[in-house]
């Protein structure tokens, strides 16, 4: 069990508002919707599905974020629970558009989404004249009220025509992308920089067709939060995690953390530092249709400016001076 500080138990049951939303969103009120279509107040639910039709194509074309959201409280209480911070080492240019490779991606993100999607860190004042946008799974983009939320604070779908539309426009529009996505949650363990990236460049790919400006970021931190019970790989629990990742898109996960007392386990996450720092920008060139080689060759550059940010920093956020990252 790792050595943590005492959170207060406002910020304990705060730091899972994210998460619980989602799940309260999905299992009681959108049955409740359903039912308020057979009462008297039919009306309501009726008019928020014309609503959801007509306003299909906003998660395609930017969203709708709202600086009210971005800056409720509840996010400084999740981010003094760890603490969170952003570690700035280069200005970004509002001049420019920006696809950010986000990494590790962790359990549940929080170092992402606190840093880029609320405004708790205070992005907007360490990046002015930046609009973060972090990208997530479609399908969350097809739930009623869900869709809602997200957008709300700045969430994007990670399809190709979203980022297409986000970094043909701006200038000044940051797109974030967890490149290991949803598979890499299970190389998320503490005590581990094992990332899902060599055979992933997509990303690399799109941000040559648009220019874009491409930023690497890593979350010291990220992974420690959670402990996670891993499986074999020839196991029926591990066969069963994959099914669920190919039926609903992600992973299964069994992890815990600590409860509302010290020496008892639950699903709270340790309280422990998660830091973000944002690496320089690495300039590409506008190429409508880049080659494989072209692609493979910012893809490498790519991978040794994150591995120089990591080596850079690692020391002072809690890994030893050995520790190299690990590219799957």
């Amino acid at each position: 069990m790792p050595c943590f500080k005492q959170p207060n138990h406002l910020q304990s049951l705060l730091v899972l508002q994210w998460p619980l939303t989602y799940l309260a969103l999905f299992w009681i009120v959108q049955p409740l919707f359903i039912c308020l279509l057979f009462t008297s107040l039919w009306p309501l639910p009726a008019l928020y599905f014309v609503w959801y039709c007509l306003d299909w194509k906003t998660p395609e074309r930017g969203g709708r974020r709202s600086a009210w959201v971005r800056n409720w409280c509840v996010w400084t209480h999740m981010r003094d629970y760890f603490p969170i911070t952003i570690l700035k080492t280069k200005d970004l240019s509002p001049e420019h558009n920006y696809l950010m490779g986000v990494h590790p991606h962790g359990i549940l993100t929080f170092g992402a989404f606190c840093n880029f999607c609320t405004e708790a860190t205070g992005f907007s004042k360490i990046f002015p004249g930046i609009t973060p946008h972090l990208a997530t799974l479609s399908w969350f983009f097809k739930i009623p009220l869900i869709r809602d939320y997200i957008m709300a604070k700045g969430v994007c779908s990670v399809s190709e025509p979203t980022i297409d539309y986000l970094l043909s426009h701006g200038p000044g529009n940051l797109v974030g992308i967890v490149v290991g996505g949803v598979a890499e949650a299970l190389q998320s363990v503490p005590n581990t920089t094992t990332l899902l990236l060599r055979k992933h460049k997509g990303f690399v790919r799109i941000a040559l067709q648009h220019g874009a400006h491409l930023v690497p970021t890593f979350t010291f931190g990220e992974n420690e939060v959670y402990d996670q019970v891993l499986f074999h790989k020839d196991s029926w629990k591990y066969k069963f995690q994959s099914y669920f990742r190919r039926t609903f898109g992600f992973y299964f996960c069994i992890f815990y953390g600590r409860g509302f007392s010290r020496d008892s386990n639950g699903l709270l996450p340790y309280p422990l530092p998660i830091i973000t720092v944002v690496g320089e920008p690495l300039p590409l060139p506008k190429i409508e249709n880049p080659s494989q080689e072209m692609v493979d060759k910012y893809h490498t550059l790519y991978m040794d400016a994150l591995c120089k940010l990591f080596d850079q920093h690692k020391t002072q956020h809690g890994c030893s001076e050995t520790q190299k990252l690990i590219f799957l």
